[in-house]
């Protein structure tokens, strides 16, 4: 999961993702970071948040028609 983020990431610039915890969350190019070992770490407004690529149940493109 954490290759396929990564590229989505850097192809399209954001992806949609959701956690096993049922949370949906954004990836932006401009403040996610993939760190290794499955760990991305996304620079919110107001805190960092960290994330195991493990946790993430499934992604998808966001795009407008």
């Amino acid at each position: 999961m954490y290759d396929r983020l990564e590229k989505a990431v850097d192809d399209k610039g954001e992806v949609m993702i959701r956690t096993d915890s049922g949370e949906d969350r954004e990836l932006h190019k401009h403040n996610t970071e993939f760190l290794g070992d499955g760990i991305i770490r996304i620079d919110g407004d107001d805190r960092i948040h960290w994330l195991n690529a493990e946790k993430v149940e499934r992604y998808w493109i966001h795009e407008e028609f």
